[in-house]
């Protein structure tokens, strides 16, 4: 039987365009070696054309940022009927915005970071939460626009309210969480392991972290008791399920052990659209899980419907 013809939609026009080439040209690669047909479309406004005329089986979504994972593209998929990969409309509005994402989250047990959401420029001299704390964008992805506001800084971080800040007014301002950065993929309804990130030369899992080559190693299974392993992997499926996620999604945590081994664990966020690039967490969770790259891809293009 032939395999399915594959739209690779990739490159887009979000700051993630980069990371989304590498994605999609990885996927397209793997995927052509397990005998699909695919088309790797970069993306432009035009796209809804673009698709009427290619008449794909399958959208592979491997856009990131604005757009490819905020609810957008996956509304003109449905508009187009076009079955996709990854999470619905709704799912991905939702896990797309910090703040409303942590609401649902918290609803549904996940325990997160005390945090508000306020406008940059609402920053003056004085620190809008006591430090040590986290000021990121509200919806932007790879780390983009995070800031670590230390202990011992006498005043906000003054690039917030400055004319080169390119992430949008709304920021939330989040407790920074000391400890061990730890990540958990789930795949359909099964959390399939956690990882830690260990970055190299950065003070956290920051852009060149995530996608330069020696940037963190990666830590598969993540060297944790089995106890605090197992409750990862449950809030990851709680957080995945709570928000609505479809097909693959990676969950981030922080876990603080320096005290004692319970310590402190919260969940930071969840990805609907995790990298895929050579260097990325998730092929490397599902390799340590027993599944090679081209099956991760193979098992994401069959999961692939409308109405997600």
């Amino acid at each position: 039987m032939a395999k399915k013809h594959v739209a690779m939609l990739m490159g887009g026009f979000s700051s993630e365009r980069p990371v989304s080439l590498s994605s999609g040209n990885a996927c397209a690669d793997a995927l052509e070696a397990e005998g699909f047909s695919v088309t790797r479309v970069d993306v432009a406004r035009n796209i809804a054309s673009v698709l009427l005329e290619l008449k794909p089986d399958v959208a592979f979504n491997a856009l990131h940022g604005p757009f490819g994972e905020d609810g957008t593209i996956q509304g003109i998929l449905e508009y187009l009927e076009i079955p996709y990969t990854h999470s619905g409309v709704l799912a991905s509005a939702l896990a797309m915005n910090k703040e409303q994402a942590k609401i649902v989250a918290k609803a549904a047990g996940v325990p997160v970071a005390e945090a508000k959401t306020m406008n940059r420029h609402a920053f003056t001299s004085s620190h809008p939460m006591k430090p040590p704390y986290v000021v990121k964008p509200v919806s932007e992805g790879s780390s983009f626009g995070v800031v670590i506001v230390k202990e011992d800084q006498s005043h906000p971080p003054q690039v917030i309210t400055s004319n080169d800040w390119k992430y949008g007014d709304t920021v939330m301002v989040e407790r920074y969480i000391h400890g061990r950065e730890l990540t958990c993929a789930v795949m359909g309804d099964v959390a399939i392991g956690v990882c830690e990130i260990i970055p190299v030369g950065h003070q956290f899992y920051d852009y060149d972290s995530k996608y330069v080559a020696g940037g963190s190693n990666h830590v598969v299974p993540a060297k944790i008791s089995l106890k605090i392993y197992q409750k990862i992997q449950t809030l990851a499926l709680k957080a995945h399920q709570a928000i609505g996620c479809k097909g693959i999604s990676r969950s981030d945590f922080r876990y603080d052990d320096r005290f004692s081994e319970d310590g402190e664990l919260i969940w930071l966020e969840v990805n609907t659209q995790p990298g895929m690039t050579p260097t990325s967490l998730v092929p490397d969770i599902a390799k340590a899980a027993g599944h090679t790259f081209g099956e991760l891809l193979s098992w994401m293009v069959e999961d692939a419907s409308c109405l997600r």
